[in-house]
């Protein structure tokens, strides 16, 4: 799904995301629900970038990622933690590209966004390639999402990773 955002573009960097869990649902310019073999999902859209609810056998988890005025937790590249009986893992990146190349790569991933039963993509207005879009899968008892965050005046792409599975016990021997 492909929507325009109705908001102001401002002109923020990649470097301005931060990274959160555990955050109560933000207003969102756009919502997607979907329900995926059991889990509950809802990928939103936020006017600094992207949060997902997830809720599943009674365990939720919230990733925010956005430019959060104040916030103390700047985008780190990789992130492992526990959640209850769940294993939680974010990896990021910052990709630098030519105007030709950004151009071009924008266009790609809004078409792949777009076309996806599970995807959900906003550009902003004022910039036809200032966007935020994001992806959710399933694939047995994991749930994984990625994002991709446009600044076309930098020519920066921030690229995130996430899955989160039921924790598997480890047997001794």
């Amino acid at each position: 799904m492909l929507t325009t955002l109705q908001t102001a573009y401002s002109d923020t960097r990649a470097a301005d995301l931060a990274w959160a869990l555990g955050r109560e649902p933000l207003p969102a310019l756009a919502v997607l629900d979907l329900e995926l073999g059991g889990a509950q999902l809802q990928l939103r859209l936020l006017g600094a970038s992207h949060q997902v609810l997830l809720e599943e056998d009674g365990g939720t988890c919230s990733e925010t990622v956005a430019c959060i005025p104040g916030s103390s937790t700047p985008l780190p590249l990789g992130v492992a933690k526990r959640l209850g009986d769940w294993e939680y893992e974010f990896a990021a990146r910052v990709e630098t590209l030519s105007e030709g190349s950004f151009v071009g790569r924008a266009q790609e991933l809004l078409a792949l966004v777009t076309d996806h039963p599970h995807g959900l993509a906003g550009t902003f207005p004022g910039s036809p390639h200032a966007f935020t879009a994001m992806l959710v899968q399933r694939s047995e008892d994991q749930v994984g999402w990625r994002t991709w965050h446009a600044y076309p005046q930098e020519g920066q792409l921030v690229v995130t990773r996430t899955r989160v599975g039921v924790r598997t016990p480890v047997v001794a021997p």
